[in-house]
């Protein structure tokens, strides 16, 4: 079992969404179970996780992966805490999608969603102190990002609490839940045009932009490519890319970092812009971004 401890920073890390957005692009049958109306506890499935992703932006949202014979077990724990979080439990053989996207290697497997940002908890089943001791935790790093809606406890209803988004941010957030990624991108950028310290409006057009080029994007092309040019800006840049959004934000920072150097103007202008769009998606206060921006630094000056 892994270590159940987590730190606010944590919450700022990445995970393959490319599988999440090809289920949003798909028009969902009229038979798909969608989450029910209210509650905090939902059973969901590759065709309506889209929504919980989007409901994430709102109230924190456990995701917690099961398969038969291991029923999900942190139904009243989370309901105790009163509709601050949303509990999703999915049975991981019959949604493989789910499963890759999330990298679920063994069940049962829980992982924490805040503003659309997944990152493991815990495998396996921990004391219910240490369970409620990491809940605790994903609440504090769910405040500090905004993330303070509530869920109803009786059904009556499925709207979170806090203040409603800013109508350009609703804008981009419908977009993205439609797979229109071009309008979600046109959203932020008329947002941050008419704000430029917007910054949910800055790193919400990194991440958008992020989807964008990982669509339709084959791996296995990638990687090779980016093999036989260890030196090719455009290789990099897309392998980063895939590396960043599979988790592995280390390897993505030192990736850029390490080609950064032998690179023209022209190729070094291309690697920092996109270093600085990671920076907005991890997050700036994550201790590898300050370590990745006080390297980029050194090699600037």
């Amino acid at each position: 079992m892994s270590d159940p401890s987590l730190g606010p920073s944590a919450l700022r890390g990445a995970v393959d969404l490319s599988g999440l957005v090809r289920a949003a692009q798909q028009p969902a049958p009229a038979t798909s179970g969608a989450p029910a109306p209210g509650g905090v506890v939902r059973e969901v499935d590759e065709q309506s996780f889209p929504a919980v992703l989007e409901l994430s932006r709102t109230v924190p949202v456990i995701v917690e992966f099961y398969a038969d014979g291991i029923a999900p077990a942190l139904g009243p724990l989370v309901i105790s805490y009163g509709g601050r979080l949303l509990l999703v439990t999915i049975e991981g053989n019959r949604n493989p999608q789910l499963a890759q996207a999330f990298q679920i290697q063994q069940v049962p497997a829980v992982v924490a969603l805040i503003g659309g940002r997944p990152v493991p908890l815990f495998l396996g089943m921990p004391s219910e102190q240490e369970v409620r001791g990491v809940l605790d935790q994903v609440l504090e790093a769910a405040a500090q990002s905004g993330v303070t809606g509530t869920v109803p406890l009786d059904g009556a209803a499925d709207e979170p609490a806090d203040e409603p988004l800013p109508p350009l941010h609703q804008e981009a957030y419908d977009a993205i839940a439609a797979g229109d990624y071009a309008a979600a991108a046109q959203a932020y950028r008329t947002a941050i045009a008419q704000n430029p310290r917007d910054q949910l409006a800055v790193a919400g057009l990194a991440q958008v932009q992020l989807l964008q080029r990982l669509e339709g994007a084959v791996v296995a092309d990638i990687r090779q490519a980016a093999a036989a040019g260890p030196d090719d800006v455009d290789a990099q840049l897309a392998v980063a890319d895939l590396d960043l959004s599979g988790g592995h934000v280390e390897d993505a920072f030192a990736r850029l970092l390490r080609v950064f150097p032998g690179q023209a103007a022209e190729g070094r202008a291309a690697i920092r812009t996109r270093l600085l769009d990671y920076f907005e998606i991890v997050g700036a206060e994550d201790p590898r971004t300050v370590a990745a921006r006080r390297a980029l630094t050194a090699l600037l000056y």
